[in-house]
């Protein structure tokens, strides 16, 4: 009897120690909620506009790249003209395009001195 008591006294213990999760535990009712925003996204704008916007203004272009100007730099083009893109090999993500490939490009607008170029963050094939 008394081995009956020690056992159910341990998994009575045990059990108690074992449900609540390490770490913070938020007050009943107010479960882990993921933040962030909830809005409108950038929108899509066109090479001709990109040009005018003012330094690290996010863009969100369509259209092809032409050809290759240096080991990370890129000729990118839409009807309305043509900007230099600049696009490190991790955003490539080991996707092949050529330039018959439509791609949605987005990133930040780079103006220097006598320079303007798309810091490209994301890279994707839209078809």
């Amino acid at each position: 009897m008394k081995k009956l008591r020690v056992a159910v006294f341990l998994t009575a213990f045990t059990a108690g120690v074992h449900a609540q999760s390490p770490g913070f535990n938020a007050p009943e009712g107010q479960g882990y909620i993921h933040g962030g925003f909830s809005g409108p996204a950038p929108t899509l704008t066109t090479v001709a506009v990109a040009k005018t916007l003012r330094d690290d203004a996010w863009v969100v272009l369509e259209g092809n790249i032409t050809r290759q100007i240096g080991h990370e730099l890129y000729e990118f083009k839409d009807t309305s003209g043509t900007i230099m893109a600049e696009i490190d090999a991790k955003y490539w993500m080991g996707q092949s395009v050529n330039p018959a490939t439509r791609l949605r490009i987005e990133g930040e607008i780079d103006r220097d001195w006598n320079s303007l170029e798309v810091d490209v963050k994301s890279v994707r094939i839209i078809g």
